[in-house]
């Protein structure tokens, strides 16, 4: 599927939340490892519903990984020499200029893997993730269950009366829904 990883690559995993995006971020990584090949793994700050220090699936699978500020992205790239592989989870919650880092990434022959929600709660274009998926040379759109109908769900909605774009939450916040459940009064 995935060839010249030698040559720089952009490879984004999106969905709507409960899909296994994070899953296949470090099922990505971990292969990464058994082909001998160095990586770095990075997540947002704001991030912190598991753990500080690794980046952590709904099932609890986890990998060691880096917290960086949105606004300090660049750190990524003088953290990334020498490395061949690098790992962002959450990208919707950087901002505008890690677009940048992962294409000089890339231009630099490394094989950057980022996952992240592609639409908000609202069913909107969530963040930088269009931007993003412009520059990829590999999407992966994975789908959840419906909690609703059990039909395939690409939208994530929030069953709480917040407003804010950015609520961190699982289950207690959030439910994966089909197209027809999501937009049902």
């Amino acid at each position: 599927m995935i060839k010249n990883h030698n040559k720089g690559s952009i490879e984004i995993i999106c969905g709507p939340m409960f899909s296994g995006k994070t899953e296949e971020l470090i099922r990505r990584l971990k292969r990464s490892i058994i082909a001998k090949k160095k990586i770095l793994v990075f997540k947002p700050k704001i991030d912190d519903r598991y753990s500080d220090e690794y980046v952590v699936t709904h099932n609890k699978n986890s990998i060691k990984s880096i917290s960086i500020d949105s606004n300090s992205e660049n750190k990524i790239l003088d953290l990334s020499k020498g490395v061949n592989t690098i790992g962002i989870d959450e990208i919707q919650f950087f901002s505008e200029s890690i677009i940048s880092v992962c294409i000089e990434l890339s231009k630099k022959g490394k094989r950057v893997i980022v996952s992240g929600l592609d639409k908000d709660f609202e069913g909107k274009p969530f963040g930088i993730m269009p931007n993003l998926l412009c520059e990829a040379e590999y999407v992966t759109k994975l789908n959840a269950i419906c909690n609703k109908c059990g039909d395939y769900a690409y939208f994530t909605k929030r069953i709480s009366d917040d407003k804010d774009q950015v609520v961190l939450g699982e289950k207690d916040i959030y439910e994966a829904n089909c197209r027809k459940c999501y937009y049902k009064k």
